[in-house]
């Protein structure tokens, strides 16, 4: 699985994307944010307010309960605003 991190998230986790195994357990994007999350570090301090938080997967936007597998792209970004 392929996450990638865009805006103020990518710059407090210290990385555009990662390559990663889906981890066991993991069933859902939900499943996937706490995951992230209790890794800690700059993960933990992005997805502390998961109210801040858009989810696409497959460049389509989600749900938390949305499923996820092993060749899943998720991106991950703060609410977009437009004007």
């Amino acid at each position: 699985m392929k996450v990638l991190y865009f805006a103020w998230l990518r710059e407090k986790i210290g990385t555009a994307e990662e390559d990663l195994p889906l981890p066991p357990g993991v069933t859902d994007v939900q499943g996937l944010l706490d995951w992230l999350r209790a890794r800690g570090g700059g993960h933990a301090e992005a997805l502390a307010d998961p109210n801040l938080v858009r989810v696409a997967v497959n460049q389509t936007y989600v749900g938390a309960d949305h499923p996820l597998g092993d060749g899943d792209e998720v991106a991950l970004f703060p609410p977009v605003t437009g004007g």
